[in-house]
């Protein structure tokens, strides 16, 4: 089958807000608990990791969960590719969401002993298991109902969604410490931004019940044999697909080295190595995520002109010249902490405002899901959840406050290689068997593959 085959309506105007909503809350959802457990290190660290394990604990805590973000990839993305990103999206939503909530009620080291960090690590572990059908089902799902043509503009509302989530679990620990007193904060304060969690999935959930799965998608499960079941689907996915997996492995080392460093690790870093205080920290962050913000849909619908490449090329340049400038102006002053970051901030959001124009085009249909899945996650678990693990640890043993931009600048490099393999695919269709903007030739021994396997 062929491109050609798939001629599906476009969906209404109304469906596709929907589907937009839909699949923005969820994101939003996941970055939220990442907001909120970023805002929150200092209490997390003394509710459950007092003691010498100290903010390695926590770091700890906040990176474990992308351990098993692989394996999540490799369960709900063959699911949603044989079963439907419907379903797999409404299950993700509601464990993601739960798991965060139930952080705010756990009982503390001090109450419970070891118990209490372990209990932290099995929550997180459900997180990070949940996200990895999470994010590449919901850029999976936005990028089938968007228009061909406008696919950077609509897929980037996604993340909007990623930086609104990140945005408010900032801004929301920050009014509580606003609002309470230090003592306050650390026996209860902390724990109200974990449980708002809950409400947001809800409403996530209720969105994604509405809506159908793309038509895109139902139209080639009619016409695709069944593999072999889920396994049968990982297979194929692996099996004929390795070469666009590797190459989005790739660009997600650029991708998530910035993103966790900047996002997730950058409070603590200005606490710590900078010297600000918990306020000053979070208010620099919150200044620079709600410029990203601002500017994701401008960068999304740029690239539909422009092309995904060239917002890369832009972005992994732009990282890798003023990584070391920005990091030394951070330290000179709050007002400077301010510029730096936004700046970076900036730089990185070309590459943020176009994923979910640019991973899901790298795969036909029938296996979009479970290829984005498999490569975003792995790539994800040992690059980017593991960063300000990384970043803390040197930072802390060396006295090197510089690390954070050489560690952002070699993963440029190596996703500056990965998108030199990259095939250009804006305004192409993703309708179909075929992979999006593929070698005729080069297509059809992989169709042929397929097929006898």
């Amino acid at each position: 089958m062929t491109d050609s085959a798939v001629t599906s309506a476009a969906p209404s105007p109304s469906t596709l807000r929907k589907a937009i909503a839909a699949s923005a809350i969820g994101n939003a959802t996941e970055w939220y608990d990442y907001g909120v457990y970023a805002a929150t290190t200092t209490y997390l660290t003394q509710a459950f990791f007092p003691g010498h394990l100290g903010t390695i604990g926590t770091m700890l805590g906040f990176a474990v969960s992308f351990l098993l973000r692989p394996l999540g990839g490799f369960v709900w993305g063959p699911i949603g590719d044989r079963l439907g990103r419907k379903h797999v999206l409404a299950l993700t939503i509601l464990l993601i969401s739960v798991a965060t909530a139930l952080i705010g009620v756990l009982p503390t080291h001090a109450t419970i002993g070891v118990w209490a960090p372990i209990l932290l690590i099995v929550l997180r572990v459900v997180q990070g298991f949940s996200t990895g059908g999470e994010y590449g089902g919901a850029a999976t799902f936005m990028a089938e109902y968007a228009p061909a043509r406008k696919r950077g503009k609509y897929g980037s509302f996604l993340e909007f969604g990623t930086m609104a989530g990140f945005a408010s679990g900032t801004a929301i620990v920050l009014l509580m410490s606003l609002g309470l007193s230090e003592s306050q904060m650390q026996d209860w304060g902390w724990r109200i931004p974990f449980l708002i969690a809950l409400p947001l999935g809800l409403a996530g959930l209720y969105l994604r019940s509405q809506l159908d799965d793309p038509p895109l998608f139902t139209d080639v499960e009619k016409q695709v044999a069944d593999p072999g079941g889920v396994t049968g689907q990982l297979r194929q996915t692996i099996v004929h697909y390795w070469k666009p997996i590797v190459i989005m492995f790739g660009m997600v080392v650029a991708l998530n080295v910035a993103n966790y460093t900047l996002l997730a690790y950058q409070p603590e870093y200005l606490k710590s190595t900078i010297g600000l205080s918990e306020d000053q920290a979070s208010v620099v962050v919150l200044i620079g995520q709600v410029a990203m913000m601002l500017m994701i849909p401008v960068f999304g619908a740029w690239s539909d002109r422009t092309g995904r490449k060239p917002m890369w090329r832009l972005s992994l340049l732009g990282l890798f010249v003023f990584a070391l400038p920005m990091y030394w102006l951070m330290g000179q002053s709050l007002a400077w902490a301010v510029v730096g970051f936004v700046v970076l901030g900036l730089l990185y959001i070309p590459q943020l405002a176009t994923i979910s124009a640019t991973f899901p085009a790298m795969f036909p249909t029938h296996v979009r899901y479970a290829g984005f899945a498999i490569s975003y996650n792995l790539s994800t678990a040992a690059f980017g959840g593991t960063a300000p693990l990384v970043n803390d640890a040197v930072v802390g043993h060396t006295g090197w406050s510089l690390f954070p931009a050489v560690y952002m600048m070699g993963a440029c490099v190596i996703g500056g290689i990965a998108l030199h393999f990259l095939r250009e695919t804006a305004g192409l269709s993703i309708a179909g068997t075929t992979t999006p903007g593929a070698d005729p030739d080069e297509e059809q021994v992989t169709t042929s593959a397929r097929v006898d396997a």
